[in-house]
This record gives structure tokens, C-alpha cells and sequence, in this order.
């Protein structure tokens, strides 16, 4: 997974290709971008589609929808408005291994329109024999097992899911990946 900052623009796809050089071919990748022109639907973002397909790298979807549509003065909210970008969400995924990030509010009610239109576009590249990535955030962190939870249980009413390991009912902190 590979992020990169809203400064990192078009101008700068040729750094991109080098480093897309170099990386080991035997594992998978995705990149994040956050400039406004990878979104312009112009040739900045033909250019970038073209150059992460040639080396079979995804396009990570960055969906803040939620996140910008709220109107908040919950300090959470407000920072995370802040941090995170306010670009178009990308529905199209030409690869085997789609991933989505998904920044929305801290409570289910509020996610539930953008997780039920997730859990659809999920369960269909499931379908199609694909193999989704899928990173639930909320503002306040403490959060997101429940939100990811019940995303988890959407899904799994739509196709059919491994269930998720128990959670500790007194564990307030997220597990770390590695």
C-alpha cells in the first residue's frame, strides 16, 4: 500500500515509474493518490491510470464522502475533515485485488447509505472472482471495530463471508497488522 501526499502531483509520474521499477515483483501493490488532478478525468489521469495498469498496480479508492458531507464540531471530525482529502471516488477497478478506504462518521446510523453501497460493490467483485481489500476508519478511532463490524455483517448478507474472530469486549485499542 502505497500513499502519497496531495503534493505529489502529475508532474511528478515519472518518479512514480522508478519507483514502480524497483519494487519486488512478487508481491502485490496499490497506491493512494490525493492531488486534485489524478481525479480530473483529463490526461493527468489518463496518464497516471495508464502507468499504474502497465505495471499491474491497483488504484486504491479513497472514499470521504461521509466524512465532507457532516457538519460537526466534534474535534474528531473536524481533524479528520481536516487530514483527509475531499476527491471524487473511482467505482472502477480493472485489477484482481480492489481496495477501498473508507473514511466516514463514528457511529453506525450515520455510515449505514455508504456501507450498504460498499457491502453491493463488494460482494459483486467477490462475485466476479476477485479479491477485495477493504479499511474501515472513523474520525475517533475507537470506532472502527464496530463500524468494520457491522460493514462485515452487511456483507455477509449479501454473500457468503468467513465469519470475523471474536473481539475482546474490553479491548478499546485497534490489533496491529504485523
Amino acid at each position: 500500500m502505497i500513499q502519497l501526499p496531495e503534493s505529489f502531483s502529475p508532474k511528478d509520474l515519472y518518479k512514480l515509474e522508478k519507483l514502480f521499477e524497483s519494487l519486488p515483483k512478487i508481491y502485490a501493490y496499490g497506491i493512494e493518490v490525493r492531488h486534485p488532478d489524478f481525479y480530473n478525468r483529463g490526461k493527468e489521469e489518463h496518464n497516471f491510470v495508464s502507468l499504474i495498469e502497465s505495471y499491474g498496480i491497483e488504484r486504491i479508492i479513497f472514499d470521504t464522502r461521509k466524512l465532507h458531507a457532516m457538519q460537526s464540531r466534534e474535534a474528531s471530525i473536524v481533524e479528520a475533515q481536516r487530514k483527509k482529502p475531499k476527491n471524487p471516488v473511482r467505482f472502477n477497478m480493472e485489477g484482481n485485488r480492489p481496495m477501498v478506504r473508507y473514511v466516514g462518521s463514528n457511529d453506525i446510523l450515520n455510515n449505514e447509505a455508504y456501507l450498504k453501497e460498499w457491502a453491493i460493490v463488494v460482494a459483486d467483485w467477490i462475485r466476479e472472482g476477485k479479491h477485495p481489500y477493504v479499511f474501515i476508519h472513523t474520525p475517533d478511532i475507537i470506532s472502527q471495530p464496530v463500524v468494520a463490524t457491522h460493514f462485515h455483517k452487511l456483507l455477509s448478507e449479501l454473500i457468503e463471508v468467513p465469519p470475523l474472530p471474536a473481539w475482546p469486549a474490553n479491548r478499546i485499542q485497534q490489533l496491529g497488522l504485523f
